[in-house]
């Protein structure tokens, strides 16, 4: 007896048990087919055919100024550091090939591929796609059955686009004591926001409790360390806010120079935050020392540490409409993982001394910085 007969026989005895009619037991036979299907399925074919019709709105909101412009309302960003990684490198050292592999396409493909959900990611998934690439075959061909391929190419890419590109910044001399050289260089110019050897400890608590003030989600990254750890600027951008708020304490907030990003740092170091000369409106670059790590906030008075363990509450938003900047419409990612891969470019730093202060080592230029 094979397993549909076996499920036929069950299904049977249990209308019987139950009195039920003949049409009952057509009903639960098909039901317990169905079920059995599903579970067989693969994730990926129950992800791409099973999708219900309300997904759409549930990822698109409607601009009020004109019914045809739509923009994303939502975003769970949970690809892994290992596939960030793997992604980068591809991008990285096709960068001088033929045919140049884009890092944001292949996660936004697998993005689409796994309905968001990376806890199916498979190596080998990323390497046979690369290969297609590689033979000829076009990213817009691959995805032009995929229906939700544009959504993650566009959410990803509000996360990820500007972390990787082409950059000035000074490596030290091949000479002793002469100064740093400037160089041309295509990587990863986002940073951790953490300095380089300066220890920290982290888990994933993105969405736990918090209660100051009133019940809500933890919608950032803490990162423990030591008071006046210096803060890393993760991409440039301009100071959007800078103060006091009850719930982060000194906080900095730094919008990318596209908009797209509103990076938030809380908790800062009690009596001296921030690097001395900034304010709202400030320019900084990826990798500038903007504050230090603290203990602050959790008081409607200034200057007061409440906050038990010293660490940095580290955040990011999504803006696609400047509708979502403030209210109840905001995004703000899970960036756990990201923090991860970002720690493969940590910025290296020296204190200025009879000062407060730290800076860093080596310089960059930045061409968003020019664009804006």
């Amino acid at each position: 007896m094979n397993m549909f007969q076996k499920i036929k026989e069950l299904a049977k005895k249990f209308c019987l048990t139950q009195l039920f009619s003949a049409p009952a037991f057509i009903l639960a036979e098909a039901a317990v087919l169905i079920l059995l299907l599903l579970f067989l399925l693969p994730p990926s074919f129950l992800s791409s055919v099973l999708v219900p019709v309300s997904m759409e709105n549930k990822l698109y909101a409607k601009s009020t100024s004109s019914e045809a412009e739509k923009y994303i309302k939502w975003v769970d960003f949970n690809v892994t550091a290992e596939a960030m990684q793997t992604a980068f490198r591809y991008d990285v050292n096709s960068i001088q090939e033929e045919i140049h592999i884009n890092w944001v396409d292949l996660l936004s493909y697998l993005g689409a591929k796994y309905g968001g959900d990376f806890s199916l990611y498979k190596s080998k998934d990323m390497e046979q796609l690369v290969q297609r690439l590689k033979d000829g075959e076009t990213i817009e061909s691959l995805t032009k059955d995929m229906k939700y391929y544009n959504y993650y190419r566009e959410a990803y890419g509000a996360v990820l686009d500007n972390l990787v590109g082409t950059h000035k910044i000074q490596v030290p001399s091949s000479q002793e004591q002469e100064d740093p050289v400037w160089v041309t260089k295509y990587g990863l110019k986002g940073f951790s926001p953490i300095a380089k050897s300066f220890p920290y400890s982290d888990f994933d608590d993105f969405g736990t409790a918090r209660s100051y003030g009133f019940k809500r989600q933890h919608l950032g990254h803490d990162m423990m360390g030591q008071v006046g750890t210096p803060v890393i600027a993760v991409e440039s951008g301009y100071v959007e806010a800078l103060g006091w708020n009850q719930y982060g304490g000194w906080r900095i907030g730094i919008r990318s120079f596209d908009k797209k990003r509103y990076y938030y740092y809380a908790h800062l170091r009690k009596n001296y935050p921030y690097q001395s000369n900034l304010k709202e409106g400030s320019i900084v670059q990826a990798g500038d020392v903007i504050g230090y790590l603290g203990r602050t906030g959790y008081s409607t008075k200034e200057n007061t540490n409440n906050i038990e363990q010293p660490h940095l509450h580290f955040g990011i938003q999504l803006i696609f409409n400047e509708s979502q900047k403030e209210g109840n419409n905001e995004i703000w990612i899970n960036c756990y993982e990201l923090v991860k891969f970002l720690s493969l470019n940590r910025c290296q730093v020296y204190k200025v001394e009879g000062t407060k202060e730290w800076k860093r080592v080596y310089e960059i230029e930045d061409p968003s910085r020019a664009a804006y």
